[in-house]
């Protein structure tokens, strides 16, 4: 039994060109195809176009006026490295505990405060305007006195108030002794140049307390040739102090005087 032979068509195999027309295009399907959601919302954030990139949406902070003031305390702080005005250092005191605060304030609520730079710069001037002036001072005060005299606080010398004015015991104690101790020139005294004055305590007795009691005020005078400048600056002065044994008067004042100084050496 004869079998039928396959046609030319099947058995011959096709030409390229018709395959790839006949083919589906695989690359033209996928370029065609649309993008998926996680491709699309990739993009924006891709080229940082998200909507938490607007400066309006980012939510307000309220500068640390903790921190403001803390900067404004330290530099008022630093006339205290003055001797005359040391008790202004208690400023920086209190500008480095503002600081302290501000800082934790702003550590607490980092989305509400800002300035955290600011309270680092005003724990930092503070602390070493406190720390380094009280350094100063303390030195200062440990090496002021000239080697074989006697520090002596003015306060000392004063009759309480309500009591007679007379000289007191502390005062009596001193007597011819070579002391050490600090003081402002009264007005009074003169301009310029001077060789002879009346020391009082305090600025408020100076300027602003009328004529001193007789136990407020010393009469000081200048060896070798020494001037000082009347000025309203605290000085130093080192000499003999000697109590008056006999009621004394200074020109420009009614009240007697109870107190001399032969100041040696003046600062």
């Amino acid at each position: 039994m004869a079998t039928a032979a396959p046609s030319a068509s099947a058995a011959s195999p096709q030409p390229a060109s018709l395959q790839s027309s006949a083919d589906p295009q695989p690359y033209a399907s996928q370029s065609s195809a649309p993008q998926s959601s996680a491709s699309q919302s990739y993009a924006p954030q891709a080229l940082g176009l998200s909507a938490s990139s607007d400066p309006s949406d980012q939510p307000y902070r309220a500068l640390s006026r903790g921190a403001i003031v803390s900067l404004v305390l330290a530099v008022l702080a630093v006339p205290g490295l003055v001797p005359a005005f040391e008790a202004m250092l208690v400023l920086s005191l209190v500008g480095l505990i503002t600081a302290l605060f501000a800082f934790r304030t702003i550590r607490r609520y980092p989305n509400e405060y800002s300035g955290r730079a600011l309270a680092i710069g005003g724990m930092a001037l503070n602390g070493c305007l406190l720390f380094g002036g009280v350094a100063m001072h303390t030195y200062v005060y440990l090496t002021e006195v000239p080697e074989g005299y006697e520090r002596v606080s003015f306060y000392a010398l004063q009759t309480p108030e309500g009591q007679p004015d007379a000289p007191t015991a502390e005062a009596l104690a001193i007597d011819g002794k070579d002391v050490f101790l600090k003081g402002y020139i009264h007005p009074a005294s003169g301009d310029g140049e001077l060789r002879r004055f009346v020391l009082v305590p305090d600025l408020g007795t100076c300027c602003f307390g009328g004529e001193p009691r007789s136990s407020s005020m010393i009469e000081v005078t200048l060896t070798g040739g020494q001037t000082v400048r009347s000025s309203m600056m605290k000085i130093k002065l080192a000499g003999k102090f000697v109590v008056n044994k006999y009621r004394q008067t200074s020109r420009d004042f009614d009240n007697a005087v109870f107190y001399r100084l032969q100041a040696d050496m003046v600062n």
